[in-house]
């Protein structure tokens, strides 16, 4: 169990933790789910948005590049502590904000995201034909 520890003590850490992620400047989402602070990350082919607070993240959705214009999401993880409040939507919202944002398509083969792609016609904007 997740110790008890104030929002605004959380978000603190956070902030210092993306500091020390090594990525020159990780592209941040806010969401008003909660003060949680979605990251992205991307290193070669591979990346990831995440909520960042502990090693490993509490929440975690990887994507693969396949071209330019192009990535699929292939695996979202959630941790105990989290699960059943949103985060995986959050981290959902994140990647199609991005997606948007830099004209990238999704493919989504990681169940979750494909069940979300599924349900929610008002994302769909961003698959790959």
């Amino acid at each position: 169990m997740a110790p008890n520890v104030s929002g605004s003590a959380i978000a603190s850490n956070r902030r210092a933790e993306c500091r020390g992620l090594g990525a020159p400047n990780p592209t941040r989402y806010n969401s008003p789910m909660s003060d949680l602070i979605v990251q992205r990350e991307e290193h070669g082919n591979r990346g990831s948005f995440f909520l960042a607070g502990n090693d490993p993240p509490l929440a975690k959705m990887t994507f693969s590049r396949t071209t330019p214009t192009q990535v699929i999401i292939d695996h979202t993880e959630v941790s105990d502590a989290l699960r059943g409040q949103g985060a995986g939507r959050k981290l959902l919202e994140a990647a199609v904000a991005w997606a948007r944002e830099t004209k990238t398509k999704i493919v989504p083969t990681c169940p979750y995201a494909k069940a979300q792609f599924d349900k929610d016609p008002s994302i769909r904007d961003v698959l790959a034909a």
